[in-house]
């Protein structure tokens, strides 16, 4: 097992923050993998190639209740790029910063979980406005440590 430099374990701000972006990450993968295990299930390719590896080329069509799936799989996909791309640059400039130890891992944790609630709404189906909530909640993190970073970083510009 790797472990990390002694200097990297002195920062425990960053040691959070890549707990945290590291479960983003792998979200990420589920939902890709949710994605091919969709198509599996259901016998439904969109490459003939695919088709011919899982029975034949008559598994080489559209499927109603996969591509309902797959448009909620990817619009989830998607957002979460938008969403957990800017989170990992900020958190990492952020964890330069030398912040409270406890108020990164709130901010860190807030925006996991309001991610992972907004995956979950998606996938489900949940009623709105769940989904809108656990994106808005999951941007108040992401919102401060912007205002921290340009806070720390004007007298330079």
């Amino acid at each position: 097992r790797a472990a990390p430099s002694p200097k990297m374990m002195e920062n425990t701000v960053f040691m959070s923050f890549t707990f945290y972006s590291t479960i983003l990450i792998l979200k990420m993968y589920v939902i890709a993998i949710i994605t091919g295990q969709v198509r599996l299930r259901k016998k439904a390719f969109a490459n003939p190639e695919d088709a011919l590896r899982n029975g034949g080329l008559q598994y080489y069509r559209d499927d109603p209740d996969v591509e309902r799936n797959l448009l909620s799989l990817s619009r989830a996909h998607r957002n979460d790029m938008e969403n957990i791309f800017p989170f990992l640059f900020l958190g990492a400039v952020y964890s330069l910063l030398d912040p409270s130890p406890a108020v990164a891992r709130i901010h860190f944790f807030i925006f996991c979980v309001g991610r992972i609630v907004h995956t979950i709404a998606y996938l489900l189906r949940l009623k709105a406005p769940m989904r809108s909530v656990a994106y808005g909640v999951a941007q108040l993190p992401c919102f401060s440590m912007a205002l921290q970073i340009l806070l720390a970083t004007t007298p330079y510009w």
